[in-house]
């Protein structure tokens, strides 16, 4: 089990990841919302499918960014510690265009201390 003060530092990485994710996606970057996963993250987008690697999470968020979709919002996030060195992310989200539930992100920290997503698994839902 992960001290507190592992929790802690597990709590910011993923806070500052999911930051940046919010802030790449909301300034029209699919670039910079690919760059907070690892490389051989898997993303299960219900109901557009499953994208595995950078390079296909990237495809997918910039065609959603070239598509007109903005302002993204989680809605009562909450971070679950899952050990020491990862958490699970679970939120509703809101966008101009769009909503739905994150079932999962699972935030991973990395050898720089940086927290990357490891699996997304979203909907959806209007």
């Amino acid at each position: 089990m992960a001290s507190e003060e592992q929790k802690a530092v597990v709590l910011a990485a993923v806070k500052k990841g999911s930051d940046a994710w919010i802030a790449a996606f909301n300034s029209g970057s699919g670039a910079g919302c690919a760059a907070q996963y690892e490389a051989d993250a898997v993303m299960k987008a219900t109901p557009f499918g499953t994208f595995t690697g950078t390079e296909e999470i990237k495809g997918f968020w910039e065609k959603l960014i070239g598509d007109g979709f903005s302002d993204v919002e989680y809605i009562n996030p909450k971070i679950e510690v899952v050990d020491s060195s990862s958490a699970a992310l679970s939120a509703g989200w809101k966008m101009n265009k769009a909503g739905g539930v994150i079932h999962k992100e699972l935030w991973v920290v990395q050898a720089d201390g940086s927290a990357k997503l490891r699996i997304d698994n979203f909907e959806a839902t209007g």
